[in-house]
């Protein structure tokens, strides 16, 4: 039996700064006894469950199934572990595959490298049994496999999300900097919007907020559109569970009330980019974006406000970023009375020129950037 099987334990990679919301979202989605790390959380999981999380599950980026647990202290001990696994139990030479690896380790500290052991152990464990070998897709595999390396113990997992989590298959046309699915539905979280008062995005870029917030209103399954999720390939997969998980879930999505969700921007690329984008959603049609400066908004009162602003990577060279913050700090102060605003700061240093206190601010790391997220409740 391979190490899932045996505790029925998986683990979520998750972005740092989303853990503790990960923790609770997995849990609602029937985790069990969850321990939670840096990089994520590992939890138990029965099979249904395990189909929900990689579904549902819009925190999340990736849920690794464990296969094996080996010790090991060099470039040969790797081999040897990740040889010794069933991989014919698995999948065939027919499929493709690739590897990513996370390695802390004194004795193997280039996870390239690592990843590569383990690439070749897969192959010459097919090649020795079936005189051919699965071939490496490095961008859109059959199957992932994951390799953990944490000073002399290795974990190889199947990865059972087909990919990262956070390409939920909408984003079909894009603008420059769009922020990430994960922390765009970590913001709607955040805000506690419970589709009960307007929402806004007035800087919408190619959408990805309205996106996410659509789909948290409608309760349209993070994964709607995704084809096809790697725990297909669990020795123990159930064809008629995972059908019958997905019915259910696709059986709670609800309309959009109208009117309720608006947004805009300045560049009328990027408008048609996000109404490209909601469009491949259910309901989407029924959010409004308009082209305009956020600065045309007349009736934002008491409405939630969400936005990542164009901090920098979307703006001229030469723009005065302070002076730019400043106008949307005095934009929200005397035109957005009752409204709760979050927004996004991809360059921390630009929060302290938008001249308002927020009610907290957070730590969001996205792309290499070291980002706050911050709420303003204006009264």
């Amino acid at each position: 039996m391979f190490v899932y099987q045996q505790q029925n334990r998986y683990f979520a990679q998750v972005n740092p700064g989303l853990v503790e919301i990960a923790e609770t979202e997995l849990i609602s989605l029937g985790a069990r006894h969850p321990s939670c790390t840096g990089g994520g959380v590992a939890f138990e999981a029965d099979q249904e469950s395990l189909y929900r999380i990689n579904y549902q599950a819009r925190l999340v980026s990736r849920v690794l199934a464990p296969l094996a647990v080996f010790d090991c202290h060099g470039p040969d001990d790797l081999y040897h572990g990740a040889k010794a696994i069933a991989w014919e139990r698995i999948f065939s030479p027919g499929h493709t595959f690739a590897v990513f690896a996370n390695v802390r380790s004194q004795t193997l500290r280039h996870s390239g490298y690592a990843a590569l052991r383990v690439k070749d152990a897969v192959a010459d464990r097919f090649r020795e049994r079936f005189d051919r070998r699965p071939n490496v897709d490095p961008k859109t595999p059959d199957l992932w496999i994951a390799l953990h390396l944490d000073a002399d113990r290795a974990t190889v997992s199947l990865e059972t999300s087909g990919g990262s989590l956070h390409r939920r298959g909408y984003r079909r046309q894009t603008v420059e900097a769009p922020i990430q699915e994960t922390l765009a539905a970590a913001m709607v979280y955040w805000s506690q919007w419970q589709a009960d008062r307007p929402l806004v995005d007035p800087m919408c870029g190619s959408g990805t907020l309205l996106c996410e917030a659509l789909m948290t209103a409608c309760q349209i399954p993070a994964g709607y559109l995704r084809q096809r999720f790697g725990f297909a390939f669990l020795p123990d997969y159930d064809n008629r569970r995972w059908t019958a998980t997905k019915r259910r879930a696709d059986g709670q999505m609800r309309a959009l009330p109208a009117g309720l969700m608006r947004g805009g921007d300045l560049a009328a690329q990027a408008v048609k980019a996000a109404r490209a984008n909601l469009a491949c959603l259910p309901h989407g049609a029924a959010v409004d974006v308009r082209c305009c400066d956020y600065q045309a908004w007349k009736d934002l009162e008491g409405a939630v406000i969400l936005c990542n602003p164009p901090y920098g990577l979307r703006l001229a060279p030469d723009a005065d970023l302070a002076a730019w913050y400043a106008r949307l700090g005095d934009f929200l102060k005397h035109r957005c009375r009752g409204a709760t605003a979050l927004i996004y700061f991809g360059r921390r240093e630009h929060l302290k020129h938008i001249g308002l206190r927020p009610k907290w601010r957070k730590p969001l790391p996205s792309g290499g950037l070291d980002g706050r997220l911050a709420r303003f409740d204006m009264y």
